[in-house]
């Protein structure tokens, strides 16, 4: 099937088309499901970049649906890579528990980009959750030898594939209400902030504004020291 109006706009912007091909699949938590693909191509055209994604295509109620995913180790010499999927009641969820190798999707590429802060940052500071953790492990892979602070909200039991080291302080917030991150992260901020601090904020469409409004008007944290980006909304 087409890509509706959505595929559409993006061809007229020229975003770059490619059919990627389920290799395997990895159940590495009970909710959080890894399936490797063959790229179609993608990766030789298009280059890679850390926290790099793409847009999948699924069906839903007989119509086209898109969603983002992170590119999880990316090997262009290869031509191959792996998504991570959260798992929830979805469409895209339920399409890759059902995923096996052999199955075809269709991606998109297109308004993915990462600029590194310059000067490079002395500390990284992370804010996300399960939806965007292959962007954070991404991100401490391309900084390895950076410290980092990552605020991760999470329930008990998800027991997910974080690419942490030594250097690293991973601070898990019990999933609630949804106000509990926020909280953290106000409250533990200021006294971590520099000016080579680079702060990356990618979770719920809520808690994302309300700590990237906090961010830019109360702390002054300038537009090339942070990154914000809604992953999903409730």
């Amino acid at each position: 099937m087409g890509h509706g109006w959505e595929g559409a706009v993006l061809k007229l912007l020229r975003a770059k088309d490619f059919k990627l091909t389920v290799t395997g699949a990895e159940q590495v938590a009970p909710r959080y499901r890894r399936l490797s693909f063959a790229d179609g191509g993608l990766l030789a055209e298009v280059g890679v970049h850390p926290a790099m994604w793409v847009r999948l295509w699924f069906e839903h109620d007989g119509k086209p649906h898109q969603r983002a995913y992170t590119l999880v180790d990316p090997d262009p010499a290869a031509g191959a890579f792996d998504i991570e999927f959260a798992l929830h009641d979805g469409t895209a969820s339920d399409w890759s528990e059902r995923a096996q190798p052999g199955d075809v999707i269709a991606a998109t590429v297109y308004g993915t980009a990462f600029t590194a802060p310059d000067p490079a940052p002395d500390r990284l500071l992370l804010v996300g959750d399960a939806a965007s953790l292959p962007a954070i492990n991404s991100l401490l892979d391309a900084f390895a030898d950076t410290p980092a602070t990552i605020w991760f909200e999470t329930t008990a039991d998800d027991a997910l594939p974080f690419r942490t080291r030594e250097a690293h302080d991973l601070r898990l917030v019990p999933r609630g209400d949804g106000t509990a991150l926020e909280a953290e992260v106000r409250a533990a901020l200021p006294a971590l902030l520099s000016p080579s601090t680079y702060l990356w904020i990618t979770c719920d469409a809520r808690t994302t504004r309300a700590l990237t409004a906090f961010a830019r008007k109360d702390l002054g944290v300038p537009k090339d020291r942070l990154h914000a980006m809604a992953y999903w909304r409730p």
